[in-house]
């Protein structure tokens, strides 16, 4: 059961048994992701890709390849943005909190393939309500570099110990690979239902995610006039490119959670597997669905 009343959030109210029979409409949905995901595999526009989709309205969920390990990369600016509201809810003078840009350490930015449209600018001051808003909207890693100063590190590593994610660290560091697409999805999960944020902070954060800029990848094929509540990340590692995607479509009636994350050796050819593979399970909802 489900409260409402809300435009990015469907608060969890009570639970009620699924009953497997569910899973039956879903059967040759996952046979055509798979048919297409091995497609890509065959033609090496990607060397590797996961996918996991959950049904937000009653639970159904599949994966393909969803237990493999990837660099979540900018992927872990949700829950930074997570653990950052979280604390503002018993601090809210954070949110207003002015950080001053001064790094002489040099611009993150420099070797990102998809680099923000908007970044912090040396010798400026920013609240921490701005950096956040910067840091999701435009990945700016300036930004998150800065609210790093002020992020509750044992309430990160709680959030993310929550969910059951392990987090191997060696000297404070994570390590290359250790995140697979389905423990990611759970991070969107919970501010849908709103289990780990207030309602109003977990609105706010998929409003956020909502306003991303990045075009390419889940909302590249979409109609227009669909909201999708979404994170990018990207990440160059042992001779290949990572790139993933990952939010919630909202769909009339129906929405869904889908994260794609992949490996490949070019960026733009892996944008456009993640847009093809999104387009293809929007139109299988649309075709059981159909769009009121």
């Amino acid at each position: 059961m489900r409260q409402g009343g809300f435009r990015y959030i469907n608060p969890l109210l009570e639970c009620e048994n699924f009953s497997a029979s569910g899973f039956r409409e879903l059967r040759p949905f996952l046979r055509k992701i798979e048919a297409a995901v091995a497609g890509v595999l065959r033609s090496q526009r990607a060397t590797h890709v996961s996918i996991y989709f959950r049904d937000l309205n009653n639970g159904p969920w599949f994966g393909i390849h969803e237990d493999e390990q990837f660099s979540p990369a900018s992927l872990l600016k949700v829950p930074i943005l997570m653990t950052l509201l979280h604390q503002a809810e018993t601090r809210p003078e954070l949110l207003s909190l002015e950080l001053p840009y001064v790094s002489a350490d040099g611009d993150e930015n420099v070797n990102q393939h998809h680099k923000p449209a908007e970044e912090v600018e040396l010798g400026k001051s920013y609240p921490v309500d701005e950096l956040l808003r910067r840091m999701i909207v435009y990945s700016e890693n300036n930004a998150r570099t800065l609210l790093l100063k002020v992020l509750d590190t044992d309430e990160f590593l709680r959030l993310l110990d929550r969910l059951g994610i392990a987090v191997p660290m060696k000297e404070g560091v994570f390590p290359d690979d250790y995140m697979d697409i389905k423990d990611y999805a759970s991070f969107f999960r919970i501010l849908y239902n709103a289990t780990y944020l207030r309602k109003e902070n977990s609105e706010k954060a998929l409003a956020i995610l909502a306003q991303s800029d990045f075009r390419e990848g889940l909302v590249a094929d979409l109609p227009p006039d669909v909201l999708v509540a979404h994170k990018f990340g990207e990440r160059r590692h042992n001779n290949l490119n990572q790139l993933h995607d990952c939010g919630i479509v909202y769909f009339p009636g129906h929405p869904y959670l889908l994260g794609v994350m992949t490996r490949g050796k070019k960026f733009d050819e892996l944008a456009r597997v993640i847009a093809e593979l999104s387009r293809l399970v929007y139109d299988e909802v649309n075709r059981q669905y159909g769009r009121p």
